[in-house]
């Protein structure tokens, strides 16, 4: 071969569902890594669509427009192949009453790379690996593939892939190897959390060095109701070595040169390498497709650019934050957001990161105090705002208290003041954001944290009110960790909020530490029951007193139908309240003891 081949990622942001937009999109996208004179450009899996396209997948129309918009990507995949995700085949089908012992017909749709060449679909790669767990369901919608498929440019080959087919050893990324492919390409929507890049890293530089291959993996980017795809797209040499890295949560076009010379030198020196080209597999299983490769020679290298380099984690987390909440907000055609401010850590973090997403313009902050509402915090409220340029509307809620303490005197005669009274302030609250939100469309933004949603130390209609919660997943101890990051180059969050001790303020002396463990004690419990699902005993070796434990974890297990009717929020963790975790709202299990 003359020259090396040149691979473009378009690391890239599509809107579920919006099939005329994301078509548009990818040819304008061809239509730049021609310019950069790609043999090659890749784009995440299920570009057409975005990704999770869900039910939609179950509309036969969704199906058919989804068809026809492929078309018109390909009609302009001339002078430069392009690799699109996209659903193939005909839609779910089911059979109705089946006869006795007979099975329901299965999905017939795949989850499909279509290769795009000459100006028409030149072939598709089925996925093999149908994830069905945690946030995943794509075996109610997909039926896997069961062949490889190897694209062969200029005697280059290079084997098609989607998502999880490279998660693990074997299937259609090894059998291409086999095949002969140098380079394995990618397609992905991988969905983040705290550290998912680094796993990849770990993980594809093995697969590369077990291979001797290269690999182009290409990840969507952007937020999807509680998902949150990070980019972070790799291109890994077959030696396990990073090559390029794609910006982090940020959209991105990644063009490199790769010299399938390199990976042959490696496969013929070592005996791994021997060992895995002598491992034919059936040849049955790989489908050869040749396409031409548009004229190289004499084009210039790839413009020079600076590597992404892995963010620290407050970085990583607050970028996440960031997009997902920008991309909720944005895609949903909101004109802007509002949310509570009390002058606690929780909504002076969620404002600050909504300023950061949206644009000071686009965010109201709303003040609310009551008798019970120190000074200071009012105070706090109006200096991060001021600093920020948010819009503050301060509205008293003292007199609407004493309107519904009125009208509830007669049933509630007879009664001590008690949490019904403390939450009707919290629900007042939620009333008058409410009210904004109507009047003015922006959307309602929840302030409260992972903490407090896993042992119900909110209020259901009041504080939990809202379309989005922004610190859903996020655990209190990183809130400061969050909000001290934040405030690394100049003070913003006013040093005051960070320091003094949490509380709702909804009765005289209030702290969070009335109700509730040390946040430290509390999230190391609930990172051990709710994320790792460890047991009350298992918790307990770890170093948590047993009564503790079996407190936090009775208010963990009684909040789940408070958490049932709380807003989405971006998932940051690896067991996010949600589509993430599902229990049953009506349930009586109760470990054994010691267990």
């Amino acid at each position: 071969m003359s020259s090396p081949l040149r691979v473009a990622l378009c690391q890239w942001n599509p809107v579920v569902g919006d099939l005329s937009g994301n078509a548009a999109a990818l040819r304008a996208r061809i239509g730049a890594a021609r310019e950069q004179r790609a043999d090659v450009v890749i784009f995440p899996e299920l570009s057409l669509t975005g990704y999770p396209p869900e039910d939609l997948l179950l509309k036969p129309g969704f199906v058919r427009d989804a068809a026809a918009a492929l078309g018109e990507v390909a009609a302009c995949a001339t002078g430069i192949v392009a690799c699109v995700g996209t659903p193939h085949g005909p839609i779910a089908e089911t059979a109705g009453t089946p006869e006795a012992g007979a099975a329901p017909a299965g999905p017939r749709l795949r989850n499909g790379a279509a290769v795009l060449a000459g100006g028409r679909v030149a072939a598709v790669h089925r996925k093999h690996r149908l994830p069905n767990y945690a946030v995943f369901d794509e075996r109610r919608y997909f039926a896997p593939g069961s062949e490889a498929l190897v694209l062969e440019i200029d005697g280059v080959r290079l084997g098609l892939t989607i998502c999880e087919d490279i998660w693990i050893p074997g299937g259609p990324a090894e059998w291409a190897v086999h095949g002969g492919a140098e380079i394995i390409l990618n397609l992905s929507a991988s969905p983040y959390h705290r550290g998912k890049g680094r796993e990849r890293e770990a993980l594809f530089a093995a697969r590369c060095r077990g291979q001797r291959c290269f690999l182009a993996f290409c990840n969507a980017v952007g937020g999807q109701d509680e998902l949150l795809f990070d980019g972070h797209s790799l291109v890994i040499g077959p030696d396990g070595g990073v090559l390029a890295r794609g910006a982090p949560f940020a959209e991105d076009l990644l063009v490199v040169d790769l010299d399938p010379a390199a990976a042959r030198r490696l496969r013929g020196s070592d005996a791994r390498g021997s060992a895995a080209a002598a491992a034919r597999p059936d040849p049955g299983r790989v489908s050869v497709v040749r396409v031409d490769r548009a004229a190289a020679s004499g084009r210039p290298p790839p413009a020079p650019r600076a590597d992404a380099t892995v963010p620290s984690p407050e970085a990583e987390l607050y970028g996440a934050l960031t997009l997902g909440t920008a991309d909720y907000v944005r895609k949903n055609g909101f004109p802007g957001a509002v949310l509570g401010l009390s002058g606690g850590i929780d909504s002076a973090l969620a404002l600050t990161i909504a300023a950061d997403a949206l644009g000071a313009d686009a965010v109201t902050a709303v003040s609310m105090p009551s008798r019970y509402t120190a000074e200071m915090n009012r105070e706090d409220a109006r200096v991060l705002a001021d600093r920020l340029g948010v819009r503050l509307l301060e509205l008293p809620i003292e007199d609407l208290a004493r309107a519904y303490a009125a009208a509830l005197a007669g049933p509630f005669a007879g009664t001590e003041p008690g949490v019904a009274e403390e939450n009707l302030q919290a629900r007042i609250r939620g009333n008058l954001l409410m009210a904004l939100s109507n009047k003015f469309g922006w959307l309602v933004l929840a302030t409260g944290n992972k903490s407090e949603m896993s042992v119900g130390y909110a209020t259901l209609y009041g504080d939990m009110a809202g379309g989005f919660a922004v610190l859903k997943d996020v655990l209190k101890t990183w809130v400061y960790r969050l909000a001290a990051w934040r405030n690394r180059g100049g003070e913003v969050i006013p040093r005051r909020i960070l320091d003094k001790p949490p509380t709702a303020e909804l009765r005289a002396g209030q702290r969070d530490s009335d109700s509730l463990p040390p946040y430290d004690v509390l999230d190391g419990i609930l990172e051990a029951y709710v994320e790792e699902d460890r047991g009350p005993t298992e918790i307990e070796t770890l170093g948590f007193a047993r009564e503790t434990v079996e407190r936090v974890v009775r208010l963990v297990d009684r909040a789940e139908y408070k958490r049932r009717q709380a807003p989405p929020g971006v998932r940051i963790s690896t067991r996010a309240f949600g589509k993430d975790r599902r229990l049953p709202i009506t349930n009586r299990y109760a470990p054994r003891p010691g267990a």
